[in-house]
């Protein structure tokens, strides 16, 4: 039996689709978040965390009202607390109806109409406020979340065993110790797209203060757990949330964020933190005017 979300999203995923030619904000598909929140008691008017889904279209194109073709890289943000999702497919053929779509005399005076246009139309269709912007060669370029460690030089590879390979937060566990700040990141978290089945890869990113303290191996058996699972990736990012901020005390600091690989020409970024974070690992990858970006993958 297909569920709601499976339903909404297979109005695109899984079938062809010549998309359209010229502009079209019908070809958009909102995906309801609360589908998978209430599998882990995450209630939409009460939310444990904060946050953006941020994403980046690498293959964004129009032309001028002369033919003249304008290529840049789309940022965009909304809040994680709006109703909805973007699907994906749905984004990548609206964006794709711009291609053959004539806006403007100069470059700049179409890329400010196509950005009002995006903004308008994402925003009515997720009820909520999107924001985008236009990347180029000469955009600001930083790197991110530099202070974070790769988990797997933590551990014993020879001894670890991995057993479980859908979603096992029982796997999971802490011990009591001094208050620490924990970095640490995971680079072969993988999950799948919850109607084709493709597989999705991403760096995930994990901060917490705490005098609790979740084991290395436990930790990288609950992420490798995710392996053949069929979730959205913001789903994937507020269930590694939920499963670890239900383990913490009520005052510690908690972050999660994934960077996922392009796929169809897109890649997002969920980013999710507890009330309690003080720190700012999201500034600049929030910040639409930069691009943002962690390793080799992204």
């Amino acid at each position: 039996m297909i569920d709601k979300t499976e339903e909404f999203a297979s109005i695109h995923l899984g079938k062809k689709s010549l998309g359209s030619e010229t502009y079209d904000n019908t070809l958009l598909v909102a995906i309801p978040r609360s589908e998978n929140r209430k599998q882990y008691n995450i209630q939409d008017d009460n939310l444990p965390f904060y946050g953006f889904d941020i994403w980046h279209a690498y293959e964004f194109s129009t032309l001028t009202e002369f033919g003249i073709p304008i290529t840049r890289v789309l940022k965009l943000k909304y809040n994680c607390n709006s109703k909805y999702l973007v699907e994906s497919k749905s984004l990548k053929l609206y964006l794709n109806s711009f291609n053959m779509s004539r806006f403007g005399k100069t470059p700049s005076e179409a890329l400010d109409i196509c950005k009002i246009l995006i903004e308008k139309d994402l925003s009515q269709k997720l009820e909520t406020e999107v924001n985008v912007n236009f990347l180029d060669n000469n955009s600001n370029k930083v790197q991110i979340l530099k202070q974070f460690k790769n988990i797997m030089n933590e551990v014993n590879e020879q001894i670890l065993q991995i057993k479980s390979f859908n979603e096992a937060p029982e796997v999971l566990e802490i011990n009591e110790a001094e208050c620490k700040e924990y970095y640490l990141t995971f680079d072969s978290l993988r999950s799948n797209c919850r109607v084709t089945h493709q597989p999705d890869f991403g760096d995930v990113f994990i901060y917490y203060k705490s005098k609790k303290h979740i084991t290395e191996t436990s930790l990288i058996k609950y992420l490798c757990s995710f392996r053949n699972e069929f979730h959205f990736h913001e789903e994937c990012v507020e269930m590694i949330f939920k499963r670890i901020q239900d383990l913490l005390n009520s005052e510690d600091e908690l972050f999660i964020c994934a960077l996922y690989t392009r796929r169809g020409g897109i890649d997002i970024s969920p980013i999710r933190r507890n009330k309690n974070y003080k720190g700012n690992l999201e500034e600049k990858l929030i910040d639409i005017t930069s691009y943002a970006r962690y390793g080799i993958k992204q």
